[in-house]
């Protein structure tokens, strides 16, 4: 099994990777179907096009910006390049005209009140969140439609794409990655160990060689460390910016002022000891401030988890003694490969879920990356995921009022504070445990099986309908 580094962490915009950054990527899709129907013979001219949104899409979407999302899909903008001036502009002219004009395709009807719709009744069959995108001619009949699933971290695929992924198996995975060239596809810890064992090679070597089977090592390295540069610079926004967060619960952004309270005890004799979890939490919080007001961050796994990873990393760089610019980039290889195996075997995606399979995902890529890059050995390192995963089993995913605020942003802060205790517990032992990480991974696949729809991102259940009476 081989999941590249810059699948799982992808530079996008907030406030969510599953329901922002995937419904306008399945759009932008959608577009490419259309230049290449539009292409084939005896092709038809496309007039209009419209787009239904359902489950976990539909239910928390005007909070997480997904009919937005779709908008600026349709306009033509990707989540990784989109200008946020020209996407505001497009959009203002669309809302003008009731027209979009993608390239390559002509003038296409679509008007964003009428038709983008969200349907509350049952999910599509596929997964929680799923979304249905058409096109029709001048005279109303449908010309192409197009099924797709937002699955978690911005991953996209289409309904076909979707039923050949859970037809092949691990098995067939394993084979095809083989096939292509990757030395080391794992597709288990159990898996992963023994390879390194054999090999005589870390987690983060053996990611590495993956990596660059594909394209060298100097260009793996050059992406790993813009996606280093975005991480970091999200926390250095986040911890600028002060007033309230958009969507109406008028949440107040804190990182800023808990920030400047922290330089202010540096050096004096007010910082108790456990202050370093203070730094932890406005790292991450910093981030996730960020991104609830649609700001520019990287999925880690996804955007509602996009704290705990830089957050801790962070923390490495500049708190932790001897920490490296080479520990920095064994941190993100090691964090990525365990990523990889929990979305492979399990999910990242709190609409399937709940929040064990967004932050809890995200602490445990945190611990297994801070754990290598303080020299841990890859079986400390896989005792600091399971660590970390095992102690968020059952978390749900109760966004308040449809937003990535409340309980999102505290939770990236305690999910990378339980991050760090992991990987310092793992370290103090020599990597034997009771509980493998495999087996922790499929307790939280069926942890979420089991979970009531109400506690999967619908907002339906626990935090989300209890708030106060304003």
């Amino acid at each position: 099994m081989f999941l590249s580094v810059f699948d799982i962490f992808k530079i996008g915009i907030g406030p969510s990777s599953s329901h922002t950054m995937g419904p306008m990527t399945a759009a932008a899709r959608f577009l490419d179907q259309l230049r290449t129907g539009l292409r084939e013979p005896g092709a038809g001219e496309v007039a209009h096009l419209a787009c239904s949104l359902h489950g976990s899409l539909a239910f928390t979407g005007k909070g997480h910006a997904t009919d937005r999302a779709v908008i600026l899909g349709l306009l033509g903008f990707r989540p990784d390049t989109i200008d946020p001036d020209d996407a505001a502009a497009e959009e203002a002219r669309l809302r003008e005209t009731g027209a979009v004009r993608p390239a390559g395709l002509p003038e296409l009807r679509f008007d964003p009140e009428s038709d983008v719709v969200f349907d509350f009744g049952p999910p599509l069959a596929g997964h929680a969140n799923g979304m249905v995108l058409r096109a029709r001619d001048a005279r109303g009949k449908l010309y192409m439609e197009e099924t797709y699933y937002s699955v978690g971290g911005g991953f996209v695929m289409t309904a076909a794409e979707l039923e050949r992924h859970k037809q092949g198996g691990t098995e067939a995975l394993h084979a095809e990655k083989v096939a292509q060239g990757y030395p080391y596809p794992f597709g288990s810890a159990a898996e992963m160990l023994r390879m390194g064992r054999i090999a005589g090679k870390s987690i983060a070597e053996m990611k590495w060689e993956n990596e660059a089977s594909d394209c060298g090592r100097g260009a793996v390295r050059e992406r790993l460390d813009a996606i280093w540069s975005a991480m970091d610079a999200c926390i250095d926004r986040g911890l600028s910016q002060a007033g309230q967060l958009p969507g109406g619960l008028k949440v107040r952004r804190r990182a800023r002022s808990i920030h400047q309270q922290l330089l202010a005890e540096r050096g004096t004799n007010l910082a108790q000891p456990h202050t370093v979890n203070d730094w932890l939490s406005v790292y991450a919080m910093a981030v996730n401030e960020e991104n609830a007001a649609g700001g520019k961050v990287v999925t880690s796994p996804t955007n509602g988890a996009a704290g705990v990873v830089p957050a801790v990393l962070r923390y490495y760089r500049d708190h932790c003694i001897g920490a490296t610019e080479a520990g920095r980039r064994t941190f993100l290889m090691t964090a990525a490969a365990i990523g990889g195996l929990i979305k492979h075997n399990a999910s990242i995606s709190g609409a399937e879920v709940g929040c064990q399979g967004e932050v809890g995902s995200a602490s445990a890529m945190a611990a297994a990356g801070l754990c290598a890059a303080l020299g841990g050995s890859n079986e400390q390192i896989e005792n600091a995921a399971e660590i970390a995963l095992e102690h968020h089993l059952g978390m749900t995913c109760d966004p308040v009022g449809g937003l990535v605020q409340v309980p999102c942003i505290e939770r990236n802060g305690l999910g990378a504070i339980k991050a760090v205790s992991a990987a310092s517990l793992a370290l103090r032992g020599d990597g034997q445990h009771f509980m493998p990480l495999d087996n922790c991974i499929e307790a939280m696949r069926q942890t979420g099986m089991d979970m009531s729809d109400n506690y999967k991102e619908t907002s339906r259940g626990g935090l989300a309908v209890n708030i106060p009476e304003c």
